[in-house]
Order: C-alpha cells, then structure tokens, then sequence
C-alpha cells in the first residue's frame, strides 16, 4: 500500500466524520473554518496538494493553493465548485455519483406521495387528537392515479426515478439539453414543452448558471391547476417567488420541496402554505449512504494519489491527468 502521509489534504468547514478519519488515517488532514482565502497561511499554501470539500469552493480559494491538483468533492451535485476554473488550472474535481442514486431517487418518490396525499398532514392530524376530536382526516384532493410525470434532469437519479414510478404505471417523459440515447421515455426539447404535455413535474437537474430559475411563472403556467411540482435537484432551479404565487392563486396543486434557493433559510411564504410539503434536504441523508459517499471522496484522492486516476472525475475534468509522472508522485 502505497504511503501517502506526507501529503496535505485541506478540509474547509464541516465534512463526513467518516471522510475526515479515512484523509487523516492516509494522509496528512489539515482543516481550517471555511474556504476563505484569508484564512491560509503562507506554509499551507505550498503544502495542499489535495482537497475534500462540501462547501463553496470558488475561483479565489482555488487559486490560493499553487500545487493543489484534485479537489474531491462530496456530493453528485458539484456547482458549488467552480470547476471550470479548477480544470483550468489543470486540477481534478471528482464528485461522489451513483451511491446516492438510489436513496435519492427512493425520497422522490416518498416526497410525491407525501405531497399528492398530504400524508404528513394525515400524521399531525393523527398526533394532536383531532381524528378522536373532529373524525377522519379530509379526502387529500389530489392522487398519484391517473397522473402523468415529467422528469427535467434524466440522469443516473432521473432514471431510477423514472424506473421506480413506471412500476406504479404512470407514464413518464422527460426534458434534458438532449434526448438519452436509449432511454425508453418520451422526450421534450423545451421545459415548457414538458411542463405542457403532464401535471407531475420532478426537478432532478443540476444547478448552475444553466438552469437558474429554469422553473419560473411560465413553465409553472404550463403544468397547469392539476399540476404537482417536485424538487429533488437544486433550490437554484427554481424561481421560487413564482412557485409562491402558483402555488397561492392556484396555478397549480401542490408542490413537494427538499431543496431551496438559500438553505437552510426557506422563505415564510412556502413555510406558511398548506398545499407544500417540505423537507431539509435529506435526500441522501441515511447512514449508510452518507457513509458510501465518504468512503468515494477518500477512494478518490487515494487513487489520484496512488494510482494517478480519478475514480469518478466529474465530465469537465474527465481529460485531466497527473501533472507528475507516477513514479515521481509521492
């Protein structure tokens, strides 16, 4: 086993327990507060050769590090990293795919359900006495029967959404920048076009400049009064003062959130609506998931380190090699 310990890995801010003992039984662990360049030193500069990260990782701090060469992020989703800056400087940014494909896809499906029949709802109404005091809980107004889904985002996640409710016999299209080759799902060239042809539209695409405030007033318009809005992907995606308005007038049904524009700050407006159901980003949040994707952030920079590859570099940095030769890298 190759000895690796006498190279920096800087942490910024919080990250995996799991992930921090893995780095520091390998390497050597250096963390401080938060990605602020302010915060490194002179000495750590010259040091970092290596970074796990799950916080915003920009252009500045990136540049703060002259021999920094991978950045392993923990997360699928890595727009909070400026990786086009980082392939730019000839560093490596790997993210943590497939190991949170099912859990996440698994809490989509449970965040429909709870919106479309109010379940939550159902067990507070349950907990404070009110089935004893007032009777049953209110027919919930919408159904998963009968309702047609749009995925916008099929990707690894996207899919095995798609796969998970196809088995409860709901016919299902999707929007990406262009169609997936073999993907048996009708596809849509246009967000509106999709939001138009169903009444059940789940977010699974990445945030980032490309799809900020994908979901506005217009595509809401689309999906109609019958329509349900599921989030999975990122708050960034949504413009969330039209969700509000739509979500008030009647524009459409209901809507399920696990992601938000500013977390952990969810405005008062969703907050204060009864046709919501909201969770705080727990979509790959279980134990043992996590755990997995601590375990492929450490597998990622042991393997650039050791065998001069990335295990799962994110496609912008796919073309990225070591700067040193392997046998000069230790």
């Amino acid at each position: 086993m190759s000895d690796l310990s006498s190279i920096a890995i800087l942490v910024p801010g919080r990250l995996h327990p799991h992930a921090i003992e893995r780095i520091e039984g390998r390497f050597k662990l250096i963390v401080i507060d938060r990605a602020d360049p302010a915060l490194v030193t002179e000495e750590m500069a010259g040091k970092v050769r290596g970074m796990a990260a799950m916080t915003e990782v920009d252009a500045a701090f990136i540049d703060a590090f002259p021999n920094l060469e991978i950045i392993a992020n923990f997360g699928v989703g890595y727009d909070a990293v400026d990786a086009a800056h980082a392939v730019r400087r000839g560093v490596m940014v790997t993210n943590t795919p497939d190991v949170l494909t099912d859990e996440v896809a698994d809490t989509a499906v449970g965040l429909l359900l709870n919106t479309v029949r109010e379940l939550p709802r159902a067990e507070q109404w349950l907990r404070e006495g009110r089935w004893v005091r007032e009777g049953a809980y209110p027919f919930s107004r919408a159904s998963l029967r009968g309702r047609t889904v749009g995925i916008f985002g099929m990707g690894r996640i996207g899919q095995a959404i798609a796969q998970r409710l196809a088995a409860f016999g709901l016919p299902i299209s999707y929007h990406n920048r262009r169609p997936v080759e073999n993907c048996p799902y009708a596809y849509f060239d246009t967000l509106q076009g999709l939001a138009s042809a169903v009444d059940t539209l789940i977010c699974v695409a990445p945030g980032g400049a490309a799809t900020n405030r994908a979901i506005n007033a217009e595509v809401l318009e689309a999906l109609g009064p019958d329509g349900v809005f599921v989030n999975i992907g990122r708050g960034s995606t949504v413009d969330e003062e039209a969700l509000v308005s739509a979500l008030e007038n009647g524009t459409i049904l209901a809507a399920g959130l696990d992601v938000f524009a500013n977390e952990p700050h969810v405005p008062d407006a969703l907050l204060d609506l009864r046709n919501v159901s909201l969770l705080p980003h727990v979509g790959s949040a279980s134990v043992a998931t996590r755990k997995a994707m601590a375990e492929l952030v450490t597998d990622n920079l042991i393997a650039w380190f050791a065998q001069a590859k990335a295990i799962t570099p994110v496609p912008e940095a796919a073309h990225l090699e070591p700067r040193l030769p392997a046998s000069d890298r230790l």
